[in-house]
């Protein structure tokens, strides 16, 4: 339900800014100028590339953690489901990605899948480190083995079982 809403107030404001954009007078739209092509491609640049979904990816694989340890399963299957969804749009917008994150997608989602399914907490160390491991060869593979994820070790999240 949420992410209905969070995608509908996204089109709603979409929508806005770009009928807003042909009115005459609209001195809150000024820095968005140009054909309808630029003033897309102005928009697709503000919402930004793959950097923007890894910083939520990274928030919910702390949340994934940390909603596992507490055996708080629905919410573990939502954040895996979001980490998935925000995966899949992000490879929609660089496509190019796509070879990197293929041992990702198509190993180390379904592994994790299947053990939040099972509520399986004698293996979650294990997983959730060939989780860790799999980011961070995606990173290598995309010649950024600067970003280098670990294993949270403080909860942010005010979220609890």
């Amino acid at each position: 339900m949420l992410k209905k809403l969070t995608y509908l107030i996204g089109i709603s404001l979409f929508s806005y800014i770009l009928i807003s954009c042909n009115k005459e007078e609209n001195p809150q739209g000024k820095w968005l100028t140009g054909s309808k092509q630029e003033q897309i491609n102005k928009i697709e640049d503000h919402f930004r590339g793959f950097g923007v979904a890894m910083m939520e990816i990274g928030y919910r694989y702390q949340e994934l953690y940390w909603a596992i340890k507490d055996e708080n399963w629905g919410y573990a299957d939502h954040q895996l489901h979001e980490i998935e969804e925000g995966f899949e749009l992000a490879l929609e917008k660089r496509p190019e990605r796509a070879k990197s994150a293929h041992h990702f997608k198509t190993i180390t989602l379904p592994e994790m899948d299947k053990l939040v399914d099972a509520k399986d907490t004698t293996n979650f160390e294990q997983v959730f480190a060939n989780m860790t491991n799999a980011c961070n060869s995606c990173h290598a593979m995309e010649e950024m083995p600067f970003i280098t994820v670990k294993t949270p070790l403080k909860r942010l999240s005010p979220v609890r079982n």
